[in-house]
């Protein structure tokens, strides 16, 4: 490929006179033209991810600019790792002031793989293990503790080595769920935080910040996907409320940050980008005005809805049939890929774009029809009786809104290959250009993954 990614990290494009949503959708027409153009899809290179790198800078700055408009106090972006744990999307977000929010190991290496600071480091996990913990507080890795256990391991941990870690303690507020039950971290019976409106839950907590001078942070995640604003808002509201009651509790200001969580939900029906951080600070400071008088500093662990807009996988459509009276593309891109929609179709609808076998957007009469995946068993599908134009053998199809959590989290059914991975930008002439985040895994790497090298290790005694 020319260039390289810190190459493409340069590279800004002068487009303010389209609206924001016609914007992202003309890069990503751009982007898939001059994917099939460059070979970077192809018959032997059936699917491919492609990530908007102007778009993913936009958003972090519309974040960060939404806040310091709103507060003078120091604010941390720790980008949720988990919504795209690859290094350089990490390296790019690092680039652009944000830190990294991790809840594992395998996590936090991702992030110092990327140069991201232990200072602009938080760790969340409702199963830390004392050796996390312990390499969180040497590094000084800000901690917030789930429970009472393990908030008693840190008191161990802290007595047995000071430690320069911010620490607190995760509240769940118990605001109630959303509209997607798996995701909803605030209904009653939630396995994160401290339940607050358990019986001796608040008592417990203040008595846990009297008695821990190094206690200075309080952690909330009330918002994801399908969690009206709102609801959202309110738990936030009763998160800066404890802190208050704590604060006057100590006397002084023991808690000096307040850790807001992320989980703005993201618009999957069109290219507009709503909710935006906009919107979400203008209604917080209706709501909770004191958050942002400069008595706190404040982190945010947003992930979806920095990069969703910014990801479309594209997938060649290997045969076109019909079924029942109905058309069937099947194309490359299924449960390997968009394991949430596949299985769960009516929580992660996506919006899908047909392409010509060129990468044109496709026209004509929309006609229902499935848009079906390579993987072996019947619900493989990313839009059911979809309306589009008329897909073909060779022609494209793209699934959108795809960049968090969709090809970065690899479903391995059926030895299903992980597609690579390229981030796009265009050049001061127009050109598009592509930098490889992630190759495209081999069959060789997956019979290595499948234990290749242990063959016989079952044959004997």
């Amino acid at each position: 490929m020319a260039g390289g990614w810190l190459d493409l990290m340069g590279i800004r494009e002068n487009d303010a006179e389209a609206s924001a949503g016609n914007q992202l959708a003309d890069r990503r027409d751009a982007a898939v033209r001059a994917a099939v153009e460059q070979g970077i899809v192809g018959p032997d290179t059936p699917i491919a991810a492609l990530l908007d790198i102007t778009g993913i800078r936009r958003s972090a700055a519309a974040l960060k600019s939404a806040f310091t408009a709103a507060t003078s106090a120091p604010v941390l972006h720790a980008f949720a790792v988990k919504a795209s744990p690859l290094v350089p999307v990490l390296r790019l977000l690092r680039e652009e002031g944000l830190g990294a929010e991790v809840a594992s190991p395998g996590e936090l290496a991702l992030a110092r793989a990327a140069g991201i600071r232990p200072a602009a480091t938080v760790l969340d996990s409702p199963a830390k293990t004392p050796a996390e913990l312990r390499e969180a507080l040497a590094l000084g890795i800000a901690v917030n503790a789930d429970n009472p256990q393990e908030l008693a391991r840190i008191d161990a941990l802290v007595r047995s080595a000071p430690s320069r870690s911010p620490i607190g303690i995760r509240v769940n507020p118990q605001t109630g769920g959303g509209s997607i039950e798996a995701l909803s971290t605030a209904t009653s019976t939630s396995k994160f935080g401290v339940a607050l409106r358990d019986e001796g839950a608040r008592d417990w907590l203040v008595r846990a910040y009297l008695d821990r001078p190094w206690l200075t942070r309080l952690h909330i995640h009330s918002g994801s996907q399908g969690i009206p604003l709102d609801l959202h808002v309110q738990g936030i509201r009763e998160l800066y409320e404890l802190a208050e009651e704590i604060n006057a509790r100590v006397g002084h200001r023991r808690i000096d940050t307040l850790d807001i969580g992320g989980g703005l939900s993201v618009n999957f029906t069109s290219d507009e980008e709503t909710p935006t951080y906009a919107d979400f600070v203008r209604e917080l400071s209706r709501a909770v005005p004191g958050l942002f008088s400069g008595s706190y500093g404040l982190v945010t662990e947003f992930g979806r809805s920095l990069l969703a807009k910014h990801g479309t996988i594209l997938a060649r459509v290997e045969y076109a049939k019909s079924a029942g009276g109905r058309p069937v593309a099947v194309t490359h891109a299924g449960a390997q890929v968009a394991t949430r929609t596949v299985y769960s179709p009516q929580s992660w609808p996506l919006r899908i774009a047909a392409y010509d076998p060129k990468g044109r957007p496709k026209s004509g009469p929309e006609v229902a029809q499935d848009v079906a995946g390579p993987a072996c068993f019947a619900g493989d599908l990313l839009a059911a009786n979809r309306p589009l134009p008329l897909l073909e053998q060779d022609d494209w199809v793209a699934a959108l809104d795809t960049g968090a959590y969709y090809f970065a989290h690899h479903y391995a059914y059926n030895s299903l290959a992980r597609p690579g991975i390229h981030g796009f930008a265009a050049d001061p002439d127009g050109k598009v250009r592509f930098a490889v985040v992630r190759a495209a895994q081999t069959v060789e790497e997956i019979v290595a993954e499948s234990g290749g090298a242990q063959a016989e290790s079952l044959l004997g005694g």
